[in-house]
């Protein structure tokens, strides 16, 4: 892996990892989650959504929830707002980045959130401009960008033009998802490869799910291209519905952080405090979690 600048580790276990699970969480216990990633290192995270609680039930206390972790010292909390009355919530709750998605597939876009991907960039853009006005930073997410459980293959033309225009919308960072893990490293690379002609790939991140056991490797391989954040997730949690009952998660957090250490990009994330958070949190969920690492040390 090409020596660099330290990895930055983007959590998406409170938010994208939590909300397809179908045990309740409480909520003194997802703040609890998110202020022991927080002690183990983890500075990015994507602590809620604000969303329809009919739409994300397991989320429905996102304001709750957002207000009593948004003052740990040097966290950069995140929440989903993909509309202007979750944008409203979550300003009022203190976050200080929100994000919006989008899907690359057409027909993930039409099936998901009953738009096309243009009408998809109009409502997400409206809500973009209205938080960098209100002084948020927004993170774009664009899915789907490896395959779509639909349609099948995604062209990389239509992820660079998602990509292009949740940049023109006021993304300083964009993240692209391998949503349903069928991706692979010299895709990955590829990928970055045209990405990179449209933008920086410094400003943008990878988000990989495990379906095919390939989130690990496609993260590195994200690295070696330049990208310097990855998505993870505490113990695998979360991942898509669409990817098969069998299929893995997100990319385990702690998988990636053992991977690095010792590297000239370790994240400086302590290992064992994260390994007891994984346990911890699939403990609540009444499982093990899906993840290497935390399988292998206890």
């Amino acid at each position: 892996m090409t020596a660099a600048k330290p990895v930055t580790i983007v959590e998406v276990g409170p938010r994208d990892g939590l909300q397809s699970e179908s045990t309740p969480i409480a909520t003194d216990r997802k703040v609890e989650l998110i202020r022991r990633l927080h002690a183990a290192g983890l500075k990015r995270m994507e602590v809620t959504s604000f969303v329809r609680a009919d739409r994300i039930p397991q989320l429905a206390d996102g304001p709750a929830v957002a207000e009593q972790v948004v003052d740990l010292p040097g966290l950069r909390s995140i929440a989903l707002a993909p509309n202007r009355k979750g944008l409203e919530a979550a300003a009022a709750a203190g976050v200080g980045e929100v994000a919006v998605f989008g899907a690359a597939s057409e027909e993930f876009s039409k099936r998901n959130i009953n738009r096309t991907v243009d009408e998809s960039v109009e409502m997400f853009g409206e809500v973009a401009r209205e938080a960098v006005q209100l002084g948020l930073r927004v993170r774009g997410y664009v899915s789907t960008v490896m395959g779509c459980p639909y349609q099948g293959d995604v062209p990389f033309a239509d992820v660079k033009r998602l990509v292009a225009a949740f940049y023109e919308m006021g993304c300083h960072e964009v993240s692209v998802a391998d949503t349903i893990g069928v991706g692979q490293p010299h895709r990955v690379a590829a990928l970055f490869d045209e990405l990179s002609e449209i933008a920086d790939v410094d400003t943008m991140a990878f988000h990989g799910h495990d379906t095919y056991g390939m989130g690990l490797a496609n993260s590195l391989a994200a690295l070696d291209a330049g990208v310097p954040t990855i998505d993870a997730s505490v113990g695998g949690l979360g991942g898509c519905p669409y990817a098969g009952p069998k299929a893995k998660g997100n990319l385990a957090t702690e998988d990636l952080v053992y991977a690095l250490q010792g590297s000239g990009r370790d994240p400086g994330i302590d290992l064992d405090a994260l390994v007891d958070t994984a346990w911890w949190i699939s403990d609540q969920l009444g499982r093990p979690p899906r993840s290497s690492v935390a399988t292998a040390v206890r």
